[in-house]
C-alpha cells in the first residue's frame, strides 16, 4: 500500500544561461520511464482538476508557469504541495488520491505519466478509493 512518504520532489536539471535557462528531462531524471506527456492550461482559479487515483500509473507534475496546489491523500494522511517553479517536479506514485486547485492566472501544469491513458487504471470515486485502502 502506497504511503504519503513515497511522494517526493524531483529536481529538474537546468542549464543556466544569460539568454534564458533550459530545463530538461531525460531517462535518469524521473523515478520511472514516461510514456505520456500532457498539460493543463487555462484552468479557472476556482476550478478543481484531478479528483482521482491510479491503480498502477505514476506521475510527475511540474508548474511550467504560474502556480497551483496539489492536495494528496493516501487514505490515512493528507499532504499539500504548492508548485510554482519549473525546475521542481512532484512525484506521485500509484495509489495516491490527487486534487489540483488554486490555479493562478496563466498557470500551466505539465504531467509526465508512466503509461498511456487507460481508463481502467483510474479510481474516480473517493469512496471506492477509501474502500481500496482497507
Amino acid at each position: 500500500m502506497t504511503k504519503i512518504e513515497a511522494i517526493q520532489l524531483v529536481i529538474i536539471p537546468v542549464v543556466e544561461d544569460v539568454r534564458g535557462n533550459l530545463g530538461f528531462i531525460q531517462k535518469d531524471v524521473l523515478p520511472f520511464e514516461f510514456k505520456r506527456v500532457y498539460y493543463l492550461f487555462d484552468v479557472p482559479s476556482n476550478a478543481f482538476r484531478g479528483g482521482h487515483s491510479h491503480i498502477l500509473q505514476e506521475e510527475v507534475l511540474i508548474a511550467l508557469s504560474g502556480s497551483f496546489e496539489v492536495v494528496l491523500n493516501d487514505g490515512f494522511e493528507k499532504k499539500s504541495f504548492v508548485l510554482n517553479k519549473p525546475n521542481i517536479g512532484l512525484y506521485i506514485p500509484n495509489g495516491i488520491w490527487r486534487e489540483l486547485e488554486n490555479f493562478s492566472s496563466g498557470a500551466v501544469c505539465l504531467v509526465l505519466a508512466s503509461d498511456e491513458f487507460i481508463e481502467e487504471d483510474y479510481i474516480r470515486d473517493f469512496d471506492a478509493f477509501m474502500g481500496s485502502k482497507k
